[in-house]
């Protein structure tokens, strides 16, 4: 079982929307609107950020927001994981499931997750990111490392996440993918219905659907 991390396992979108208005305002400057996060939504930050908020000094919000995202994630306001989607992990694991993440996250956006003491300890097997694959989603090549090191075949895979980006990815290696609609950012019509398997409402739907199929 392959999970997504943002707006999949962890409702991301709205944590960052805060995290990353909260940098502006440090900076002086007017905040984003929603619209325009949720229009670049899914864009890597530092592209994404000229497009949020024109004319932004970029090098001092690149040293900026890290100190930003500590703060936030030792104030346990972003990356949580509620206890519903942890109980579903449960579930996989239980059934002889093999959860693993991928994500397009870069290696330091992603570390804290992977920590000996973090709740997904004993839960997730392995996590590939930035850090250790060659391709980003939607590209079918970033499940390759994946695949290489388990010796899984996309045939025995699952893929859950909530991008058509995401369906893109899983589509092209051959992998099946669930559509997760919990986060409200994507519809299922925003969806090629060719690269959906199935979709859920909620990602504690997950290991009902995974059985399903």
């Amino acid at each position: 079982m392959i999970v997504d991390v943002d707006d999949t396992l962890c409702l991301t979108e709205a944590a960052s929307f805060d995290l990353e208005n909260e940098v502006l305002a440090r900076m002086g400057r007017p905040p984003m609107s929603r619209a325009v996060h949720l229009a670049t939504w899914g864009e890597v930050l530092l592209d994404a950020m000229p497009h949020r908020s024109p004319g932004l000094d970029l090098d001092r919000f690149a040293e900026l927001f890290p100190v930003a995202h500590q703060e936030y994630l030792a104030d346990g306001r972003l990356d949580v994981i509620p206890p519903e989607n942890l109980d579903a992990l449960d579930k996989l694991v239980a059934a002889g499931r093999t959860v693993l993440l991928l994500t397009s996250r870069a290696q330091e956006e992603i570390e804290h997750m992977l920590a000996p003491d973090h709740v997904l300890a004993g839960r997730v097997t392995a996590a590939y990111h930035q850090g250790n694959t060659r391709f980003r989603k939607p590209d079918p090549r970033a499940f390759d490392e994946l695949l290489a090191e388990t010796g899984l075949t996309p045939d025995r895979c699952v893929y859950v996440g909530d991008s058509p980006g995401d369906a893109v990815a899983a589509a092209g290696a051959g992998i099946r993918f669930i559509a997760c609609l919990q986060s409200g950012v994507r519809r299922l019509t925003d969806f090629d219905p060719r690269h959906v398997t199935a979709s859920i409402e909620a990602f504690p739907d997950l290991a009902q659907a995974v059985d399903q199929l």
